[in-house]
C-alpha cells in the first residue's frame, strides 16, 4: 500500500482512494474481521506519520456508526493531524458501500441538482473531496466494481491487473497511468479531453 501511495504522490495525483474494507466484508468469519481491523489500526498509526512527512491528507470514508470507539478516536486524530497537508488526499474506505451511501444521500435531498447531490454524498461518506474518479484500478484479476464509488466512477477509465494487491508496486502504478494517458476520453462529445488521472485506486 505504501508503494502505491508514494507513487501516486510522486506523479501528482490529487486524490487517491484505497478500498480497505467493504460493508459486505462483515460477512467474513469474525476472527478474520478482527484481524483486518487490527491491521488497519496499526497501519493508520504508521501511515499518519508518513503522511505528515509527505504532506498527504488522510481521510477515512464510509460508515462510522459500526466502528468501535478506539478506532473512531484514532481516525479523528489522524484526520485532524493531517488536515493541513496539501500535496494529496489519501482516502481509505472502511465499512464502505456505494449503494448504502447513495440511498442515504437520496433520503436527505429534495433537490437532485448534480453538484448538490455530490456534496451531500461526500458528507454521507465523511469525504473531504467531491472529485470524480478518473482512473479505477482493480487488482487481483477481478473485473467488477464491487460496490465501490459508483456515483464518482460514472466516467472512470477502468484498468484491470492480475497482480494481487499486496504485490502491486510503483511499476504497476506507472504502467496503469501510462495506459490511461493514451485513452480517448470524450464524455459523449466528439472531441476528446487530455487524460489526467486524479481519481481513486481500488486495491
Amino acid at each position: 500500500m505504501d508503494r502505491a501511495v508514494t507513487a501516486a504522490a510522486r506523479h501528482g495525483i490529487d486524490v487517491l482512494t484505497l478500498y480497505a474494507f467493504s460493508s459486505a466484508n462483515w460477512q467474513r468469519p469474525r476472527t478474520e474481521v478482527s484481524s483486518l481491523f487490527g491491521l488497519f489500526r496499526r497501519y493508520l498509526k504508521e501511515q499518519t506519520r508518513r503522511c505528515l512527512e509527505q504532506s498527504i491528507r488522510l481521510n477515512i470514508i464510509g460508515r462510522r456508526d459500526r466502528l468501535d470507539g478506539p478506532l473512531l478516536s484514532l481516525i479523528q486524530r489522524s484526520e485532524e493531524a493531517t488536515a493541513h497537508c496539501t500535496r494529496m488526499v489519501l482516502r481509505i474506505a472502511i465499512d464502505y458501500s456505494a449503494q448504502w451511501s447513495l440511498m442515504q444521500a437520496s433520503r436527505e435531498l429534495r433537490d437532485f441538482e448534480h453538484d448538490e447531490f455530490a456534496r451531500r454524498l461526500a458528507a454521507v461518506d465523511h469525504s473531504v473531496s467531491v472529485s470524480e474518479v478518473d482512473l479505477l484500478i482493480r487488482t487481483g484479476g477481478e473485473r467488477r466494481m464491487s460496490d465501490f464509488l459508483l456515483w464518482e466512477s460514472a466516467y472512470a477509465e477502468l484498468h484491470f491487473i492480475p497482480r494481487l494487491w499486496p504485490d502491486f508496486d510503483a511499476d504497476d502504478f506507472e504502467s496503469a497511468l501510462l495506459e490511461f494517458s493514451h485513452r480517448d476520453r470524450r464524455f459523449g462529445r466528439i472531441e476528446s479531453e487530455p487524460a489526467v488521472a486524479q481519481g481513486g485506486q481500488h486495491g
